[in-house]
């Protein structure tokens, strides 16, 4: 791995080209168990330099409060609520603008980095509205002025907010526009994290006794929703494919440790396990004591393992690169828990609105977990617990033409991006296969593999299979994980732009498994004449698997009458 240069595995096109896409992609599973995707460090440098320059402005505006001053006096600010809220409005800025999750090459987006706030502020692009569109004034899939200037305004609002004193009906305008810009709009709402800050924000809206208290607890339900979503079969490879793309294990082939038998057997060895099961471990159990603990040694150890936790996910680089939701959640370690140690409840006046707020949480998260159908994996926090609904985009013929003829795309779709990047759409394959090698990497991509034949049949090897997350981003100008952006509405949406034929457009479906469950369910739609079949699959079956194996058992459902 180089400054400049990717460090990519080499093929012999004459021969890899006409190899079936399971063979293509055996040796890429190899090369990516030992060095990842091979990001060069530039890029590495270039996502710490926009978490440098993130901290740096969030700091200058809270720097903007009246009665904050000294950048590096923390004993002026640091315990004013201020520099924590105001952190989080900066933060959900920052990522309703597009420049936090899913921004730039590890999300592969190279030309440009980011689509999204140019893409939601122009007219007759795609937005997809919660609960089907049937709340009244939320119908329809294409963005109108009225979407325009609802999320124009939601920036506008929180660059308002984050100068000056903040009062109470700046943060109030800031939830206002983020609930209706998301019933219109359910994109928008989760690239802003809404159920993280903007659930933080309405707890300042509380009585100034209450906020801090109310704030511990929606903290705590983030890490303790994301904890116990890793109690599963899964965790363990997201674990070895995380650390297999992270650029500090690169020394001394440790990266060949995450694996059972490198390079035969790239299942995630006990290693792997460990680091995911202790990493499960810390995020329940931390919490709690920076939460019942009141200060002294107890507080600070926990203060120091949290903040030392989330710097290995910062250090990781994991797809997806939520890199300031991370810093976010040091930020609060430091400004919540640490300069307000313990947890006084006999000094609450609005007991009542606190334990409403962590009721709702907390049903949400539950309800989540139980049907993982019915909410995204970001409101339920299953963060990278590896257990999320993923969807693959079958294409041939002509149907990408029709696509790009039909669609305002807020950037191209990524194997047109590496086309321009390599020079020829055959240098680009290789990364595109890599990204294949990704997905196998975790449990459910097994399932996907097997479930694109099946789909498309003996002529499975004539599409070109895209990630669904890539479509999402490339058609809606944001995603991070949430297969729910790129399921039967997105592809209605597409079908009525292009007019796909029947065959051209074959999407398979994984949704998550419910807690406990041991089963996935899937679904077979074609573009145009909707699904085809469903059924399931269980997970003891694709984590006996290996990364580039297509053979997992399904078992079909009967039609619908």
């Amino acid at each position: 791995m180089g400054f400049l240069q990717p460090n990519l595995p080499v093929v012999d096109h004459a021969t890899w080209d006409h190899l079936s896409r399971q063979d293509r992609m055996r040796p890429l599973a190899r090369h990516f168990a030992e060095f990842g995707f091979g990001s060069p460090d530039v890029v590495i440098l270039g996502y710490l330099v926009k978490v440098i320059v993130f901290v740096a402005v969030g700091w200058a505006f809270i720097m903007t409060t009246p009665g904050i001053d000294g950048w590096f006096d923390p004993a002026t600010w640091w315990r004013t609520p201020a520099a924590f809220y105001k952190f989080a409005l900066w933060t959900m800025l920052f990522e309703v603008l597009g420049l936090g999750c899913g921004f730039g090459p590890l999300n592969l987006r190279f030309v440009p980095p980011m689509g999204s706030v140019l893409y939601w502020l122009r007219p007759r692009t795609i937005r997809l509205a919660p609960f089907g569109g049937r709340l009244p004034g939320t119908a329809g899939d294409t963005r109108t002025l009225l979407d325009v200037v609802l999320y124009a305004g939601l920036v506008a609002s929180l660059a308002v907010a984050l100068v000056g004193a903040l009062p109470r009906w700046e943060v109030a305008t800031v939830l206002g526009l983020l609930v209706l810009v998301g019933l219109r709009d359910q994109t928008i709402f989760l690239a802003a994290r809404g159920e993280v800050y903007g659930t933080l924000a309405v707890t300042y809206l509380l009585a100034s006794t209450d906020q801090a208290t109310a704030a511990k607890f929606v903290m705590v339900a983030i890490w303790w929703g994301a904890a116990v979503s890793k109690v599963n079969r899964h965790f363990p490879f997201v674990m070895a494919a995380m650390q297999a793309n992270s650029p500090i294990w690169r020394f001394g082939h440790l990266k060949r440790r995450l694996h059972r038998d490198f390079p035969d057997d790239l299942r995630p060895s006990r290693l792997a396990a460990a680091i995911a099961h202790t990493a499960t471990v810390v995020e329940l159990v931390v919490p709690a004591v920076l939460l019942l603990s009141g200060g002294g040694w107890v507080t600070t150890t926990a203060g120091v393992v949290m903040i030392a936790f989330h710097l290995g996910i910062i250090s990781s680089f994991p797809m997806g690169v939520p890199l300031e939701w991370n810093v976010f959640m040091i930020w609060g370690v430091v400004t919540l828990f640490l300069a307000h140690p313990g947890l006084d409840l006999a000094s609450l006046t609005q007991p009542w609105l606190v334990a409403a707020l962590v009721v709702a949480i907390v049903a949400i998260v539950v309800y989540g977990n139980l049907v993982p159908s019915r909410v995204s994996f970001l409101a339920s926090m299953r963060y990278y617990a590896g257990n999320w609904a993923a969807t693959f985009w079958c294409f041939r013929g002509d149907a990408l033409d029709r696509l790009d003829a039909g669609v305002v795309k807020a950037t191209a779709l990524p194997h047109q991006q590496l086309a321009r990047i390599y020079g020829s759409e055959q240098e680009a394959l290789v990364p595109l296969h890599m990204g294949y090698v990704f997905r196998g990497f975790h449990t459910h991509g097994r399932a996907l593999w097997t479930l694109v034949a099946r789909a498309c049949g003996s002529s499975h090897e004539d599409y070109l299979v895209l990630d669904g997350e890539l479509v999402a981003g490339t058609v809606l100008g944001w995603n991070f994980g949430d297969g729910h952006l790129h399921d039967e509405r997105l592809i209605a949406a597409l079908q009525r732009r292009c007019g796909f034929r029947p065959g051209d457009v074959r999407v398979v479906i994984l949704e998550s498994e419910p807690f406990g469950r041991g089963t996935q369910a899937y679904r077979l739609v074609d573009a145009a004449t909707g699904e085809i079949e469903r059924g399931q699959v269980e997970v003891a079956d694709m984590v006996s698997r290996q990364p580039t194996d297509a053979d997992v058992p399904l078992s079909t459902w009967p039609e619908r009458e």
